[in-house]
């Protein structure tokens, strides 16, 4: 900013990992942000409620390109420096310990021998990044290593096929998004505002001052607006004139996150590929239990999709036994994390992935996620930051390209 110009005015639309981030990243360059959200604090939902996964591209064996994998390592790799920086604290104490292990199910969408080729290229692909030693543990020498019969049958049941360690880890998404909330509503060049569900935009034609409107009461222009919406962005993005994808498809997951009495031995894993589940576990205390067929609450390709409420008293119940016999099928070990419990808490939110289809088809464009990022029209900015992994590097490279485009 030059000497006596005024600070930039941005509204950032949302207030999830990547609207935080963002907001953060553009302060730091002078900008005067306000950020937009209807829940009452930052962080309160799908970023604060989910595995925290920070993908290397492991997951997606379903993608034999490797264009996913080669689109969502960058991020994948700057991850804990990027945020270390912005929540000036190390991550490594609050993120999985251990190796992830992929357990290949007898109906994966790939077999288990093309699963292992494609952890293999991933490896290689780990191997050749130059900052791959940045990621939360040392990975310049990424390797998938099989396990052994005996090392399967311990710890999975014989609907599994083959397993394999791979050097993934996952955060405390609990913990980020106390962090990162305290960051944003302490820092000075940020006002964040509470309550207010964006209904639309007015982009001006000259590209001067985009105006946001929402409920109750809303509306304020910016010199800039970036939506950083989940849920809701789609009908935003129509409004302000922006093409939408050819396909899209939205889901509501619900997982549980699960606090235990006393530390419980158990791996971070994963049942793949497709519809199954996963479990992480943070610090032998904490963990995410997934079953994927009980989570999907919700699933449309219209341009938005109603949230339904988060079960209670029975239903809450039925939910929770749900998912923990989905998971019994292939963790026969996830009764010792149940009996242990002492707190259990249902969580999830949006996800939206261009594509359509069902996880149990191995066509099905869910199984890429290399289509996501940043389109613009004029001083209105929309970001699909694709993976919650990918969302801070995606808002430092915005945060620097908005601040440079004036």
């Amino acid at each position: 900013m030059s000497a006596g110009a005024s600070p930039r005015r941005v509204a950032v639309l949302g207030a999830g990992i990547a609207g935080c981030c963002l907001a953060l990243e553009l302060a730091r360059r002078g900008a005067d942000v306000t950020v937009i959200d209807r829940r009452a604090a930052p962080m309160s939902e799908a970023s604060r409620f989910n595995e925290g996964k920070i993908h290397l591209g492991y997951l997606y064996g379903a993608d034999p390109s490797l264009r996913t994998a080669r689109h969502i390592l960058p991020g994948g790799l700057a991850f804990a420096p990027i945020m270390s920086e912005l929540l000036d604290a190390d991550l490594a104490p609050h993120a999985t310990g251990g190796d992830d292990v992929y357990l290949i199910d007898r109906d994966s969408v790939v077999d288990a021998p093309a699963v292992g080729d494609h952890f293999d290229r991933v490896s290689a692909l780990v191997r050749e990044q130059p900052d791959a030693h940045r990621y939360l543990v040392d990975v310049s020498g990424a390797r998938a290593t099989p396990l052994s019969a005996a090392e399967l049958s311990a710890i999975a049941s014989p609907r599994v096929v083959a397993g394999y360690r791979v050097p993934e880890r996952s955060v405390d998404t609990g913990w980020v998004a106390d962090r990162l909330a305290e960051r944003v509503l302490s820092d000075d060049a940020i006002a964040f505002v509470p309550g207010v569900t964006v209904s639309g935009v007015d982009v001006d034609p000259d590209g001067a001052e985009v105006t946001v409107r929402g409920e109750p009461g809303f509306g304020e222009g910016y010199d800039v607006v970036v939506n950083a919406l989940w849920g809701g962005r789609l009908a935003v993005d129509r409004e302000a004139g922006l093409e939408l994808p050819p396909t899209w498809t939205h889901r509501v997951r619900w997982s549980l996150f699960v606090r235990t009495r006393e530390p419980v031995d158990a791996p971070s894993a994963i049942v793949a590929i497709g519809p199954f589940g996963d479990v992480k576990n943070y610090d032998g205390r904490s963990f995410y239990l997934s079953w994927y067929p009980a989570g999907l609450v919700a699933q449309g390709s219209a341009v938005e999709l109603a949230e339904p409420e988060l079960p209670t008293a029975a239903a809450r119940e039925s939910f929770i036994a749900d998912v923990r016999a989905g998971l019994e099928t292939a963790l026969p070990w996830i009764d010792d994390v149940f009996a242990a419990a002492e707190e259990i808490r249902i969580g999830g939110g949006h996800v939206f992935a261009e594509g359509t289809g069902s996880l149990a088809d191995p066509a099905s464009g869910l199984h890429r996620r290399d289509r996501y990022g940043v389109s613009r029209r004029g001083a209105y900015w929309s970001v699909d930051t694709g993976k919650y992994s990918t969302a801070p590097w995606t808002a430092r490279r915005l945060a620097a390209e908005i601040m440079e485009s004036r």
